[in-house]
């Protein structure tokens, strides 16, 4: 997540389109009597910590971050690509220069489904300078990674069009979201029936915050946690700065989920969700300290399943 003042950045450049690919019916199948949409995953929280490690080896090797125009960030953007392109997806690299560095958006459209109607999940992948940004934002990176994969290995046939996608450059201002919607026309901008975002959702002293946004999408999440028993809160503190705010902007319904990053957790949501009251609910924020030891696995685990549960329920 962006600080709260936004950097200033520009983004300039040139994308290829995504090939999108549509469904097709089964000539002479008999209509169901009732269409009944297929029940999502569980999405194992040892594969998303497995992304995690990957990153945090990444940042490693790369002068211990992932930020825009760094080493880091490129290896993080090659590896969640290679994985994609082995599951079947069809993957753009989008490019555009911010601050005098060359910055990345991936793109990644799963074959079929009705590309008038496209269901988008999406986080960024750059980290601050100052750490691996393993929370931020690794852990919504990592979830939608899995997500994804989820997607490709029990083949799910939606009937709108999945489309993922990974941000460069959120943490000077939202840059590569912000190119990415206004590379679209608007043709294109109407046919993103939602976009979800993914930005900080396994916080070592976790709060469960749903984004009020859209009604629809906002139901869809509240009605999983609900199914779980945990309660929710609307996501203040991060409105407005990540990735959802360009998409929110052209129009475009949004949702997502948080955990909470330098606010400070009350006494009467360390009753609700535990933790301890008085400290933030990530103190490693944008600090060095955001490794992969800052991650609450329940928190992680909860979060990468309501995900899912979203992007199965609103592609159905």
């Amino acid at each position: 997540m962006k600080l709260s003042i936004p950097g200033r950045a520009s983004a300039t450049a040139v994308v290829a389109a995504a090939a999108l690919l549509t469904g097709g019916s089964i000539a002479g199948a008999a209509p169901a009597p009732e269409a009944v949409a297929a029940a999502a995953p569980d999405i194992p929280v040892a594969n998303v910590k497995a992304h995690l490690a990957q990153l945090q080896s990444i940042a490693t090797a790369n002068g211990g971050n992932r930020a825009h125009g760094r080493a880091g960030y490129k290896a993080s953007l090659d590896y969640v690509k290679a994985k994609l392109d082995a599951a079947g997806f069809t993957t753009t690299v989008q490019q555009f220069t911010s601050g005098g560095r060359t910055g990345y958006n991936l793109i990644a459209d799963w074959p079929g489904g009705d590309t008038g109607r496209v269901v988008m999940a999406g986080s960024h992948l750059d980290s601050v300078t100052a750490g691996p940004g393993i929370n931020d934002n690794g852990s919504g990176s990592a979830a939608v990674l899995e997500t994804a994969l989820a997607v490709a290995r029990s083949n799910y046939q939606p009937t709108k069009h999945l489309r993922f996608a990974w941000w460069g450059a959120e943490e000077l201002g939202m840059v590569g979201s912000r190119y990415y919607v206004n590379s679209l026309t608007a043709a294109n901008r109407s046919k993103i029936s939602g976009y979800l975002n993914f930005d900080m959702i396994g916080s070592p002293n976790p709060g469960y915050f749903v984004y009020d946004d859209d009604p629809a999408i906002e139901k869809t999440f509240k009605t999983y946690f609900a199914g779980i028993g945990v309660a929710t809160e609307i996501e203040t503190e991060g409105d407005g700065r990540s990735d959802h705010a360009p998409f929110k902007n052209a129009g475009i319904p949004v949702g997502g989920l948080f955990s909470g990053a330098d606010y400070i957790k009350t006494s009467a949501q360390a009753a609700k969700w535990g933790g301890t009251a008085g400290k933030a609910f990530d103190a490693c924020y944008h600090s060095s300290c955001d490794t992969s030891s800052n991650i609450n696995d329940t928190a992680l685990n909860r979060n990468a399943d309501a995900l899912a549960y979203a992007v199965w329920d609103l592609s159905a």
